[in-house]
């Protein structure tokens, strides 16, 4: 094994903490008691690691790609892949305070540093991202990790091996000291929960440096549901209602002005990233305002607001027999598969869902068995990682490879709860697979097609995913894009508007028009799909 953090190891140690974290997440979050006792700690950390080992394997595929013979791709390159990855896809708290860490260390290593350096610059920048640090938390046990690896390289520690186990001691034994510095904690009767996933990420570092992973901490804790929630003032009680998160481009001196800000509208202020590029988290009453704030700084994106429970979780609910988790590309298709007993995962437009939210949904589900439908192509693998961990947690859990959303609704269409699951997954997997899919788009920009040259502003129409039709109007595309499926026959006729589309009901009422005079045995039904789904989808059985 390697006994220097150099790209292979970064490799491994990302891949060993999604591993870590995956097996320890529902422990983690099950201690989650402090800022916020909302349960989800373990999922966030899950979540962050998972945007950071994409990235690693993204810096790893194009370098194989571009020089198959070249050996590894720079050590500064894989660790800052890793450290982009994980701002990119922080999440919560502890996930956002992490993803910091890891730029820390990123730092120092793509600089050539030893691995004690970048602990002590990693636990700086956590710190200084952090509007008020707490003691007790995950950055007490980060700047505890720091000292013990940078006593072990002062007393001759053998390189980044040393300090790495010297760092998992050091962290090892801060988070057993987090329940004395935290009340909240020591009601509870666990350690922080931030904490303890970065013990897990420590663990996996000193692994990938040294081929030995150090044992897991054995459970010493009552379950949060068991000993109740916190005090009041404390973890949330009569906090802040809403959790706002956001990537920001913008200038420091901007980012300097909207700390201020945001520390004035609530708490649990965190900012990590730099470079033009940040994330924000914030607790606060007001989520408007502070993604006001964002816009007024510079260009706020992946905005996602979340309720605050305030209370710990509570006692597990009885699973159910059967579920159906779908994707869907907007909020009127969710709340359509909702009405209809699903659970929907929400993608919003170029966001496609990672695998731990897959994972995250199913388990949402809290079902024995589980028909999981995509309704996208490019979530193939991502959707067969997702079924596969989940099957190891002891679900039953059945892919069926929709490609769309309209397919999706075909298959929900038919399911039965009440029938044998490899029955109920044969007949939605046969209704998906007798949709055939369409869809409108606005080019971009000039471009080469199957369909011809389309210019910038034209509305294309895709069938099957590739482009069949060109035009300039919305209306008179679809018309031609349903003339060209219904030649092959079809029974019913599946049109979803988006909320951004101008005279949507109009342009309803002329598809509807058309099939009904053109076809007469063709039915035809119209949904909502809601703001940022395609301008208009079309299915076809």
């Amino acid at each position: 094994m390697p006994q220097k953090l150099d790209a292979a190891a970064v490799r491994v140690w990302c891949a060993g903490a999604l591993e870590s974290l995956g097996r320890e997440r529902e422990e983690i979050d099950a201690i989650n008691v402090y800022p916020v006792a909302d349960g989800d700690t373990g999922t966030n950390l899950y979540l962050t690691v998972e945007s950071a080992v994409t990235a690693v394997e993204a810096v790893f595929a194009a370098h194989e790609t571009a020089d198959p013979d070249g050996g590894e791709p720079e050590t500064a390159a894989v660790i800052g892949a890793m450290a982009h990855g994980a701002l990119l896809g922080a999440r919560g708290n502890s996930g956002t305070i992490l993803a910091q860490l890891l730029r820390g260390v990123a730092d120092r290593v793509g600089a050539g540093a030893g691995l004690a350096e970048a602990l002590d610059r990693a636990a700086v920048l956590a710190r200084e991202a952090v509007a008020h640090p707490v003691e007790g938390t995950i950055l007490t046990v980060a700047s505890a990790a720091a000292s013990a690896a940078a006593e072990a390289e002062a007393e001759g520690g053998p390189g980044d091996a040393g300090a790495a186990r010297a760092a998992y001691d050091g962290a090892r034994t801060a988070l057993a000291a987090t329940p004395g510095q935290l009340d909240v904690l020591s009601r509870a009767g666990v350690v922080d929960a931030g904490g303890r996933g970065l013990l897990a990420v420590l663990r996996a570092l000193v692994a990938a440096l040294t081929g030995e992973s150090p044992a897991v901490p054995a459970r010493s804790h009552a379950p949060v549901a068991a000993v109740g929630p916190a005090g009041p003032g404390e973890c949330g009680d009569g906090g802040p209602a809403f959790e706002v998160i956001y990537l920001l481009e913008a200038g420091d001196p901007a980012v300097a002005r909207l700390r201020a800000r945001l520390d004035a509208l609530g708490e649990s202020l965190v900012v990590v990233g730099g470079d033009g590029l940040w994330n924000i988290h914030v607790h606060t009453d007001d989520a408007g305002a502070a993604v006001e704030a964002g816009v007024e700084a510079g260009r706020p994106h992946r905005i996602r607001i979340t309720h605050l429970t305030g209370a710990a979780p509570g006692p597990v609910p009885e699973q159910v027999q059967r579920a159906v988790v779908v994707v869907v590309p907007g909020e009127g298709l969710a709340e359509l598969c909702a009405e209809a007993g699903a659970t929907p995962l929400l993608a919003r437009p170029g966001e496609p869902p990672a695998s731990g939210e897959l994972v995250e949904a199913i388990r949402r589900a809290h079902a024995r068995e589980v028909v999981l439908l995509p309704n996208s192509a490019e979530l193939r693998h991502t959707a067969a990682a997702a079924a596969e961990q989940a099957r190891t947690e002891g679900v039953r859990v059945a892919l069926v490879p929709t490609r769309a959303a309209v397919q999706g609704i075909a298959a929900l269409a038919v399911h039965e709860p009440g029938r044998r699951f490899d029955e109920d997954v044969v007949a939605m997997t046969a209704a998906a697979g007798a949709t055939r899919h369409a869809e409108l788009a606005v080019a971009e920009h000039r471009s080469w097609t199957s369909a011809g040259v389309c210019q910038a502003g034209d509305v294309l129409g895709l069938i099957d995913g590739d482009v069949a039709v060109i035009g300039q109007d919305v209306a008179e595309t679809a018309v031609a894009v349903l003339d060209r499926m219904l030649a092959a026959g079809g029974e019913l006729v599946t049109l979803v508007l988006s909320g951004d589309l101008p005279d949507g009901t109009a342009t309803a009422a002329r598809l509807e028009r058309h099939v009904r005079e053109a076809y007469l045995a063709v039915d035809t039904v119209v949904y909502q799909g809601g703001p940022g789904t395609s301008p208009l989808l079309i299915g076809v059985e």
